[in-house]
Parts: C-alpha cells; sequence; structure tokens
C-alpha cells in the first residue's frame, strides 16, 4: 500500500499545436533494416496504397510516419468518456470499393457502405437527395426548372472530360455555359465539392469535372467500422506482405548522390537521426515541402524548381468534434448535411473566417456496429491558414470557443436541445492540421492543378524519387489519394526491376 503522502503524477496531456508532441521514450526505428529497396515517407493513404503494392510485389519496403497514427488525414482520436472521432471519414465514390478489391483486401472493400441520406439546406434551396446523377438531374428539372436535355448535357460534358483535355475554362465558365445566371444551381453542383478538395469556380474545369463525375456514379460511400478498423486492417495487411512500418519517425532529409557528370540519384534518407539506405524513395509528404525540405533546391534543374515553387497551396479546414454522452442518443437527420444561411454562394465565401456555411457529419452507432452504441457530429469548414496562424493563445483560444458556440447554434437548428447532450467539444483549426501533418499552412486539400505535373516529373530529376500524395485537386479525396499511390507504385515497380535487369548485366559482364 503506498504512503497517503506519496505525490502521484499527473499524466500529461499534450495538446496538439500549442504544446507540441509528446517526448518519446523508445527507439522507433530499433527493428529497421539498415537498407531497403523503397522507404515511404508518410502514411496517408497514397503511401500507404503505394507501400502495399509494392510489398505484395516482393519488394522490401519500410513506411515511416511522423505521428504516432498511420492514415494521414484518414485517421482518427479518441478522448476520454469513450469517444472516437474520425478526421475525414465522411464521404467519396463508389470507386473507391474497386480500388480496395484491386489494391487492399475483398473484406475492406465490402466494408464500404453507401450513406443512407445527404441533405442541402440553405436560403436558395432545401431537400434530401441520394447524390447521384440521376436524383440530381430529377432535382434540377424539378425544383429548379431547367429543361432535361440541358441537363443531361451537362452530365455528358463532364463525363467527357480527361486530363488530356486542352481547354482551359474555368469552373465557373462551364457552369454559365450551361447554366447561365443561375447561382443556386451553381450552388447544388459546387459547394459539396469545395468541402471536398478546396477547389473553387476559378479553378480549370477539368479538376471538378473529373471529381464530380466519380461522386455522381452512384452515391456517397463511407467505411463501416471507422477510421481506426480501416487502418487497423490495412496495416495487417501491409505486415503480410512484408512491410516494415515505423511511427513517430521524424525524416529530416532525402539524401542525394551527384555523379561528375550531373545525373543525380537517391541513396535513402536521414530520420530520426539515422541513415537508412534505398534503392528508391516514395515520399507522401506536400510536393512543395518534399522538393525543398526533404531534398533540397541544389538538387533540381532551375527551370524545374522555378514551377515547382510556383505552385500553389490549397486551403484547409477547421472542424470541431461533439461527442455525446453515453447513453444518449439523438433522431436520424441525415449522414451529411451542408448547411449555410448565405442568401447566395460564392465558393470563396466557403472559407471565410467564422463563415456561415458548414457541413455537418452525423456519426450514428451504425458507423461502429461492433463498439458500444455512440453518437458524434462534425462540423467542416473551409478555412484559410492566413486567418489563424498569427494570434497569441490566449486569442487563438477565444476564436476556437468562438468556433465553437456558432456550431452548436447552428446544429440546434436541425437538432434541438442536443447541446444538452453534448460532453466533450474539440476543434481543430489549419494550425491543427499544420502541426499534425507537418504539411505547409496545413494544406489539408494539397496543392491547385499545376502540382500535378511537376509530381509526376520529380523521376526525371532524381533517379528513384517519388511522389504520391494530394496534388492537382483531382488527387484530393480518399479514392484519388488511393489511386495515385497505386500509380507511383506501379512507376516505383519498374524502377526497381530495371535497377535489378541493369545490375544483372553488369554482373555478367564482369
Amino acid at each position: 500500500m503506498s504512503d497517503t503522502n506519496e505525490i502521484i503524477p499527473q499524466k500529461r496531456y499534450f495538446k496538439g499545436s500549442t504544446d507540441g508532441k509528446r517526448p518519446l521514450h523508445h527507439d522507433p526505428l530499433g527493428k529497421a533494416r539498415s537498407d531497403y529497396d523503397l522507404i515511404v515517407i508518410g502514411s496517408g493513404l497514397a503511401g500507404l496504397t503505394a507501400a502495399n503494392v509494392l510489398g505484395r510485389a516482393g519488394h522490401r519496403v519500410a513506411l515511416l510516419e511522423q505521428h504516432y497514427n498511420f492514415g494521414g488525414l484518414a485517421t482518427w482520436f479518441k478522448r476520454r468518456g469513450g469517444h472516437v472521432f474520425d478526421i475525414s471519414l465522411h464521404g467519396f465514390p463508389i470507386g473507391m470499393k474497386k480500388t480496395c478489391r484491386k489494391y487492399w483486401t475483398q473484406a475492406i472493400a465490402d466494408s464500404i457502405v453507401q450513406l443512407d441520406g445527404v441533405r442541402f439546406d440553405n436560403p436558395q434551396f432545401s431537400f434530401d437527395t441520394t447524390f447521384t446523377r440521376e436524383d440530381f438531374t430529377d432535382k434540377l428539372v424539378d425544383v429548379f426548372g431547367l429543361e432535361r436535355a440541358q441537363v443531361e448535357g451537362f452530365f455528358d460534358a463532364l463525363r467527357k472530360m480527361d486530363f488530356f483535355d486542352p481547354s482551359d475554362e474555368t469552373t465557373g465558365e462551364l457552369f454559365e455555359r450551361f447554366f447561365p445566371g443561375r447561382n443556386d444551381v451553381h450552388r447544388l453542383l459546387m459547394e459539396p465539392i469545395s468541402y471536398a478538395n478546396g477547389s473553387t469556380l476559378d479553378d480549370p474545369a477539368i479538376t471538378y469535372g473529373i471529381v464530380f463525375s466519380n461522386f455522381m456514379s452512384k452515391g456517397v460511400y463511407t467505411f463501416t467500422g471507422g477510421t481506426d478498423q480501416l487502418i487497423k486492417a490495412m496495416k495487417a495487411e501491409l505486415v503480410k506482405n512484408g512491410v516494415d512500418l515505423f511511427n513517430s519517425v521524424e525524416v529530416e532529409r532525402i539524401v542525394v548522390d551527384q555523379s561528375p557528370m550531373g545525373e543525380r540519384r537517391v541513396r535513402g534518407v536521414m530520420a530520426n537521426g539515422r541513415f537508412i539506405a534505398a534503392k528508391a524513395v516514395l515520399s507522401n509528404a506536400n510536393i512543395r515541402s518534399t522538393i525543398t525540405d526533404l531534398v533540397g533546391p541544389e538538387h533540381f534543374e532551375s527551370d524545374f524548381l522555378e514551377r515547382a515553387r510556383a505552385v500553389r497551396l490549397n486551403t484547409s479546414s477547421c472542424q470541431v468534434y461533439m461527442g455525446l454522452r453515453e447513453g444518449t442518443e439523438i433522431p436520424f437527420i441525415t449522414d451529411l448535411l451542408f448547411t449555410s444561411t448565405r442568401p447566395t454562394f460564392t465558393s470563396e465565401a466557403l472559407c471565410d473566417f467564422h463563415g456561415e456555411s458548414r457541413t455537418f457529419s452525423f456519426y450514428y452507432p451504425k458507423v461502429r456496429p461492433h463498439a458500444a452504441p455512440r453518437y458524434a457530429i462534425v462540423s467542416s469548414t473551409n478555412a484559410r491558414f492566413e486567418d489563424w496562424k498569427d494570434f497569441d493563445r490566449a486569442a487563438y483560444e477565444v476564436e476556437k470557443s468562438k468556433l465553437e458556440r456558432d456550431t452548436l447554434a447552428s446544429l440546434e437548428r436541425y437538432v434541438p436541445g442536443v447541446a444538452e447532450k453534448i460532453e466533450h467539444v474539440e476543434t481543430a483549426t489549419p494550425r491543427t492540421f499544420a502541426f499534425y501533418t507537418e504539411h505547409p499552412a496545413g494544406t489539408s486539400f494539397g496543392t491547385k492543378f499545376e502540382g500535378l505535373p511537376i509530381s509526376a516529373e520529380l523521376p526525371d530529376q532524381v533517379g528513384g524519387l517519388f511522389h504520391a500524395g494530394s496534388v492537382g485537386i483531382i488527387m484530393s479525396g480518399w479514392l484519388g489519394a488511393a489511386n495515385y499511390g497505386a500509380i507511383s507504385a506501379n512507376k516505383v515497380d519498374a524502377f526497381l526491376h530495371a535497377l535489378a535487369h541493369e545490375a544483372a548485366s553488369e554482373a555478367a559482364q564482369s
């Protein structure tokens, strides 16, 4: 029995960007090899998928993640009282089922289910939708009074868009071409995509068309079991395929050798102060950070570097996480609610500091059927890092508290009395995302469209250096990230096979 005067140490709680990271008390790389075929930096869905594809192909792969959790923004966190919050689970297109079946497992694909409801509510229109082409067509005809041929022509034009389309038409110009002067129609078509990837009416129409067409296929889907079960299943599959997983590992530098003839090739990484050799490195970090911080500008041609520095970062998000007390419940409202009190629509206004527009994701017990029945609600608002970055600690907390009050007031309009049932409220801002992801300016939506060719051309600059991440808006979201990871993995596989063939030829000649 302990002495009653014994001082019991209090558990230290580190509050993200305000308190910094929890100190390490072990060596995360203690079981790492000295060399690998491939090192993947970052465990977003692109990095995870690339690692799994290449591990399955028989390559020796290590995945290094600076956070304690895997998944990037496809992750979760827990709080006292049994609360579990998903960072970004709602929602993604049906194509995610095919992607998970092909690059992961049938069991993961089978856990992807369609949302039961999506609702829009703003001063210009209010209705529920299945978020399919058929239902959107009916709404545009019956609610907005458009001609069916006009609507069908718009959707057909989107389906024909591809990466090789030379058109420089913007999304706003596309809308005006089909639905001139119809701000309400523009709102319906653009608002959910802006929440999904941060795009605006001024971005290229192709960035809108491909993403919207994916969603319009058969509605919006989510993962039954929550992100914690998804990442648990993905980690198990990675281990099964021989991938070494290491969290809490900070990669300081991608090491590059340069020959007297100017040829540049990856040699490995410096991580937690240790060098680990690798034939190839795939970065799942932000493309600009990869070039300027991890590799270094001295290893790139001047014209490429100039183009890379011109890549614009996209915007970020604020999220308010609300957990209901155990034993309390709310009726089914919808799964995904796009709500706003703004009289008219502009995509830029979605990012307004303490703006009037937000998306509510409702997490009912059906999301985690394996667990005790609990309810959670997450509010998302698009945001700009510049609006949050310069507050001192006191002012920062004041602004977060205001965001929480505004969010609860908005939620009460749809779920009267819900505030009395909520026992945990927590807010994440662009500063939070910048801290946890180490992306510049908390860019939860990656880069603008010009980031895509920079990402794709990286191996041309440095042999063995590859990238997979949220670039070009199109690659934002779960489906785009996972597919881009698979695309990059195929390039890495071809590179590693070429190296093996080259080594075999040299051995045969000697």
